[in-house]
């Protein structure tokens, strides 16, 4: 084999190397798209007049205990409030309940936990004893959740101890719910936003 065939050999070769590290780098590239779109895109903030860090809306509504209530008030005890809208009729709602459960228990430090419905209060007690949440205030009220502008189920809104709404939105598993809180401590309107900054910033 003559010098200039070597030579030549040498050079394809590199060739096919430098392409094959081209191919990699794109393929590595496509990977960290997907992972972006497929990551857990956090509640479904939905544009429905609601604004995210302003004066969340005051509802004083009759709680099924007998009590009353004003939802959205600031508490003096520096606790926030996690308004969960469900129904006795919706799927969704009733695999949620226990994840409602376990997260008042892992948060219990700084939220407390208020369940919103309408309709027939022996069906919400119903499903509430199922899984066995029989103990968690409850609230029965039109009014309520006009006022947060719900139109789907299962929904979420999570209120600070000022007042100010924080995060809300359509929920549908357990990484929704946890993104409500998360959003809170990183200082964003959701998770969508979070994850679509740090997109940009990549990029």
């Amino acid at each position: 084999m003559s010098d200039l065939t070597v030579a030549i050999s040498f050079v394809l070769l590199w060739l096919v190397v430098v392409v094959m590290a081209l191919v990699i780098w794109v393929l590595a590239r496509q990977i960290g798209v997907l992972h972006e779109r497929i990551a857990p895109a956090g509640a479904l903030s939905l544009r429905n007049g609601l604004s995210i860090g302003d004066a969340a809306p005051q509802v004083t509504v009759e709680m099924v205990s007998g009590s009353q209530r004003t939802i959205g008030a600031a508490n003096p005890s520096g606790r926030s409030t996690l308004l969960f809208f469900f129904s006795p009729t919706c799927p969704v709602c009733k695999e949620l309940l226990p994840i409602i459960k376990h997260s008042s228990q892992s948060e219990q430090d700084w939220i407390d936990v208020v369940l919103a419905g309408d309709g027939d209060p022996a069906e919400h007690q119903k499903i509430l004893q199922s899984a066995q949440m029989q103990a968690f205030p409850l609230t029965l009220s039109a009014a309520l959740g006009i006022a947060y502008h719900v139109g789907k189920l299962p929904y979420a809104a999570l209120i600070d101890e000022q007042g100010l709404l924080q995060s809300a939105g359509l929920v549908n598993s357990r990484e929704h719910i946890e993104s409500l809180y998360e959003a809170k401590e990183m200082g964003v309107k959701d998770l969508q936003t979070y994850l679509s900054h740090n997109a940009a910033e990549r990029r």
